[in-house]
């Protein structure tokens, strides 16, 4: 790398780290009272899902039961539960019960396995091949710098089937079932240390442990309560989840599929080339502020790369300045309309089912 390559990136990282300072000084009461704001909205939300969805007579009741479920479901995985444990409110007097060590998320995924897996690797690591479990997710393949496999043959109709159960492929990923069940040939583990049996009984009660206890209220404890409708609530139930898990995929998948990747080994030389490889190895959704808000300012992915422990509100307020630093150092700021980039998406992993496919540079 050259001098004024190296120039360039130190200039870099110190626009960024002034943005960072400026808007951190910023966040205090304001955030405590917009994700109060989102928890009630979501508790309300929930308590009008499910009694609709109890007490439907007809088609146009249990539709809007169901509606008001999948909102509080996608409020508490996204707005709420991901921010929150990357510790977005843990020293925000009013937002105590949104501090990470405490937070109890409403999904499906264990929060302990999760905080290990996605902050600490997938953050650090963004799609370095080999250090970023995102990239080969089970079967899936989304970099082609993962050596290619048969049953990555199947994409996207692989991935796609994947989304209809997305919570509990998460759940699979973080808390290293992959690891265990889905890992051939000698294939080096990607979140598990390794397969002590301490190390395997610790992942596997991890991930039983929010199975039972999650997909148990969905689908045992609430539709008995239900008496007599218990197969309406569990269908009800089975819909909002699902629906909130294709939805979330969605998101999810454009935030770094077919973005630049990097090959194993890869490091950055500094904070300012870590920060433009986390804007490179991601992309941006432009959508309103409503859908936003329902994404968990996951189409903010470049934001939240560079600064995960910012609320999401906060994220959205500093996309134009992060883009116009971007601009004035030459760092590439993908973005794009969310149909544009879900098809960008679904052509890459029709790409990625092919031996042939060469890494993005």
């Amino acid at each position: 790398m050259n001098g004024s390559k190296d120039q360039r990136f130190e200039a870099f990282g110190r626009a960024l780290d002034s943005l960072r300072r400026e808007v951190e000084q910023q966040v205090g009461a304001e955030d405590a009272a917009y994700i109060e704001r989102i928890g009630k909205l979501s508790s309300r939300a929930e308590i009008l899902g499910r009694t609709l969805i109890h007490i439907s007579l007809d088609p146009i009741t249990f539709g809007l039961g169901v509606g008001a479920l999948w909102l509080h479901k996608n409020l508490e995985l996204m707005e709420i539960g991901h921010p929150a444990l990357h510790g977005a409110y843990d020293n925000l007097p009013g937002a105590e019960k949104y501090r990470s060590e405490k937070f109890v998320w409403k999904a499906p995924v264990d929060e302990e396995a999760w905080k290990a897996s996605h902050n600490g690797r997938h953050h650090q690591w963004t799609n370095i091949e080999g250090k970023d479990p995102d990239l080969n997710f089970g079967q899936l393949r989304l970099s082609a710098n993962v050596p290619h496999k048969l049953a990555h043959a199947l994409q996207p109709l692989s991935n796609i089937i994947t989304g209809f159960g997305f919570g509990m492929a998460l759940n699979l990923q973080v808390t290293g079932m992959l690891d265990l069940y889905f890992k051939f040939d000698g294939q080096p583990l990607e979140v598990l240390p390794d397969k002590k049996p301490a190390t395997v009984r610790k992942a596997q009660r991890q991930f039983v442990s929010k199975f039972l206890r999650y997909y148990g209220k969905e689908y045992v404890a609430f539709p008995l309560l239900a008496g007599p409708f218990a197969p309406k609530v569990f269908l009800g139930n089975l819909i909002a989840e699902v629906a909130r898990d294709l939805y979330a995929a969605a998101i999810i998948y454009c935030g770094h599929v077919g973005s630049t990747d990097y090959p194993r080994g890869t490091e950055a030389k500094g904070r300012g080339e870590w920060y433009a490889m986390q804007v490179e190895g991601s992309r941006d959704v432009d959508v309103p502020l409503t859908v936003s808000i329902l994404t968990g300012g996951l189409d903010h992915q470049i934001e939240h790369h560079l600064f995960p422990r910012l609320p999401p509100n906060r994220l959205r307020q500093i996309r134009p300045k992060v883009r116009e630093i971007c601009a004035a150092h030459g760092v590439n700021y993908r973005t794009d309309s969310w149909s544009n980039t879900m098809r960008d998406v679904l052509s890459e992993l029709r790409r990625l089912a092919k031996p042939s496919a060469t890494a993005h540079a």
